[in-house]
This record gives structure tokens, sequence and C-alpha cells, in this order.
């Protein structure tokens, strides 16, 4: 009798904490404020979706996120509300225009484009979210990063090469053949997350890219996760994979640890 009050008593006590944490995370996702917003980079209208925690007090880092090349859909605002959830201030990007998304390759592609060949383009669209987002009272304008995802990983990339005034940038399965940096200008530290299944990304391209920042002595941490493939962080990347007839899947194991990796790297930047 007296074990099973002693394993009921365990029980319960665990029950206990298990259910106060559960409120606690109710709470702090209750507190998320998430909302649309207007604003543009010259004459290019832009529609973005900006998320903090509106019962968190002062200042809070201040990070872009840039979405694949779908454009800045429903997983954009999640990561931005996740990112929320830790404490910061954090921008959904839009990176077309109008708020624009491809339904297909083929339409992604097309908007995607335009970026590619001219990768000041993705710098301005990028500076024209920390213009926004750092007009929030919550954002500390002298602690702001980006992450990208896919598409995004490669414009996150080529801001930070370009010289964008960031604490530093994460690409998520991002495009490796981006611009190479430049001695003084790349000021950005940099973390790369990498499926080691990504059928999209060379060993050219990433032999290329680490030997462009070590050439130059440029702070980077790149992670490899194997048997992921790309777009891996994306719950939708299965469904998306089979109707599109692409080599994309999500991996959940690769969506946390990068993810907890991403967390460590803002730790060491903030």
């Amino acid at each position: 009798m007296k074990k099973y009050l002693i394993a009921r008593m365990a029980l319960m006590m665990i029950i206990t904490v298990a259910s106060l944490v559960s409120l606690k995370a109710q709470s702090k996702a209750s507190s998320i404020k998430g909302e649309e917003v207007t604003y543009s980079d010259g004459t290019t209208a832009l529609k973005g979706y900006v998320a903090y925690n509106e019962k968190q007090s002062g200042k809070r880092p201040a990070i872009i996120v840039v979405p694949e090349w779908w454009g800045n859909n429903e997983y954009t605002r999640k990561r931005a509300r996740m990112l929320a959830e830790l404490g910061y201030i954090a921008i959904a990007a839009d990176m077309y225009g109008d708020g624009k998304l491809g339904s297909n390759p083929s339409e992604a592609q097309a908007l995607a484009t335009p970026f590619y060949k001219d990768p000041q383009l993705g710098k301005s669209r990028i500076e024209a979210a920390i213009k926004k987002v750092v007009s929030y009272p919550q954002a500390d304008a002298q602690k702001i990063a980006a992450i990208g995802y896919c598409f995004g990983g490669s414009m996150v990339l080529n801001a930070a090469k370009m010289g964008e005034n960031l604490k530093g940038v994460v690409s998520f399965h991002g495009g490796l053949a981006t611009v190479p940096a430049r001695p003084g200008v790349t000021k950005a530290k940099i973390l790369v997350c990498h499926g080691g299944a990504d059928k999209f990304i060379s060993d050219a391209d990433i032999k290329n890219f680490k030997n462009n920042l070590d050439s130059i002595k440029v702070p980077y941490t790149f992670k490899t996760y194997e048997g992921a493939t790309h777009a891996f962080s994306n719950p939708a990347a299965t469904a998306t994979g089979k109707k599109f007839n692409m080599p994309i899947e999500y991996n959940e194991a690769a969506d946390k640890q990068s993810w907890k990796d991403m967390q460590a790297f803002f730790k060491t930047i903030f």
C-alpha cells in the first residue's frame, strides 16, 4: 500500500508539473500579437506580417524572415510567431510585392528569378522589411538578424555578403550559389542549416561557398543534417514534393535540431 501511495503521489506531481508547463506555454502563445502590415520599397507596395509578445516589456532583437520561393505565405507567418514566442519581434517579409504567391513551381520560379539575376533587389527588399520592423517601439534597432528558407536562405546570405548591417543570418536549406563575400564588406555572422540529402545543392556549390568565406576569414557555421532533403523544415514539403514531383520532404528531426541550432546561434550574436 505504501509503495502504491508513493507511486500515486509521484504520478500526481508529474501531472501537475506537466499541466503548469502546458498552461505557461498556452499563456505565452495567447500573448503573441500578429498583424498584417503594409510598407514599401520605392514604388513597390509590400505586404508583410509582424509578430511580437505584447505582454513582454522592453526592446528586443528584431528578426527578418524571408520566405521560400512560394512567397510570404502562412508558413512564413508561423515562423514569425515562433520567433515572437522566443522573445523576439519578427517580420515575415514580402519580397515580390502586393503579397504575390506562386501556386506552382513555374509561377514561383518566375517570381524568384529577378532576385537571382539582381542580388541588389533582394537586399533592397530586406532593407525595407528592416525599416518597417524597427519602426515598432519593441524593436532594438541595434540588434537585427535575418533568417530565410530555400530562396529566402539565398537572399539572407546575399544580404550578409553584400554588407547589410545585420548581426547574423541563418539559411535553412538555402541555395549556396550566392554572390561572393568580399574582404571588409561582410559583417554578419553566418549559420547555414543544410540538408545532407539536398539534391538542389551541388557539392561544388558547398565547396565554393566555404572556400570563399574561409579565404577572407568570415566567421560562419555550417550544419549538415543527414538524410534531410531540400525544404526539410516545412511540414508541407512532403505533400508538395509528391504533388509537383520534386525531391523534397519534411524531416522532423532536422527541423527541430536546426531550430535549436538557430537559437544557440542567436545567443552568440545578441
